[in-house]
């Protein structure tokens, strides 16, 4: 099972989030049948949105939007304070890896765009914040973010690891923060431990890797665990859903549909459930509108 696990230093200058989203990348792989570069890159993108809804509280929606240039094209997440997340990328057939290491290549193929989310409290206007993308690996421009968006200096490691087939083995990352009250010295030694952590795969590849990443992170530095929650790949699609949104369309359309196409049917992007809607559904909707 998934989860997020929340710590803060004992001196109170510093927050660690780590967490295993193996499952989550998974089951998006497999709903999407994504070949390396968009398993990993899709599979960055949901576990970032799942740092960031774990940020916030009550009913929040946080939507991320990877807007880039290359060959990926827009990468979607959706995710909620109750640890479910759903996302797709436009192009699911990105398959490029560095011929010497077998390392699966991202950056390059998100390219050059902006990184953007909306929080959405409930409320009438949901909240637009973006930036530039800084490198395309999704990591370093969540962090990049964070520091400039919401004015919160952190740190921020994540990837996919794939096996020989290039299945998920692995998912899962890190967010550091440092707190308000926190010491030049302290932020120094943190800053220090940061840069000699080994690489987030190295870190993943662990037998326990969110003990490895906890023990990256703080060293022996003494720390709290303030929670511990559960996180999944969740789709709220239904075809109630998907009727409403036909219901919107004009008479005319509704009407060419079911003399043309003998019905409809439509795949959520979130998850690619498909629904199908007979001549007589659609004869209803009609109906409705008479």
């Amino acid at each position: 099972m998934d989860k997020i696990i929340k710590t803060i230093s004992n001196s109170g200058s510093f927050r660690a989030f780590v967490l295993d989203s193996t499952e989550t990348v998974k089951t998006a792989q497999e709903k999407h049948q994504t070949l390396a570069s968009s398993t990993v890159a899709l599979g960055r993108t949901l576990i970032a949105n799942q740092i960031l809804a774990a940020n916030e509280k009550g009913k929040t929606k946080v939507t991320v939007k990877v807007l880039g240039s290359s060959s990926l094209g827009a990468i979607i997440s959706v995710a909620d304070t109750k640890g479910t997340v759903k996302g797709y990328v436009q192009n699911r057939g990105v398959d490029i890896k560095k011929t010497a290491t077998g390392e699966v290549l991202v950056g390059p193929f998100v390219g050059n765009g902006e990184f953007l989310v909306i929080t959405d409290y409930g409320m009438r206007n949901p909240y637009h914040s973006m930036t530039p993308l800084i490198t395309g690996e999704i990591g370093e421009d969540l962090a990049y973010y964070l520091t400039e968006s919401q004015q919160t200096p952190s740190a921020v490691g994540l990837n996919v690891l794939l096996d020989e087939h290039d299945k998920v083995k692995t998912a899962g990352g890190f967010l550091v923060q440092v707190l308000p009250d926190a010491k030049e010295a302290e932020i120094a030694r943190f800053e220090k431990r940061i840069q000699e952590m080994p690489a987030i795969s190295t870190l993943l590849s662990s037998e326990d890797h969110i003990e490895a990443l906890l023990a990256a992170i703080y060293g022996d530095e003494p720390y709290k665990r303030l929670s511990e929650e559960e996180l999944s790949f969740s789709c709220d699609c239904s075809k109630e859903r998907f009727q409403n949104a036909l219901n919107t369309l004009p008479k005319s359309e509704l009407e060419a549909m079911k003399e043309e196409d003998k019905g409809a049917e439509i795949i959520c992007q979130f998850c690619q459930t498909d629904y199908q809607f007979t001549e007589q559904d659609l004869e209803d909707l009609i109906r409705d509108k008479s």
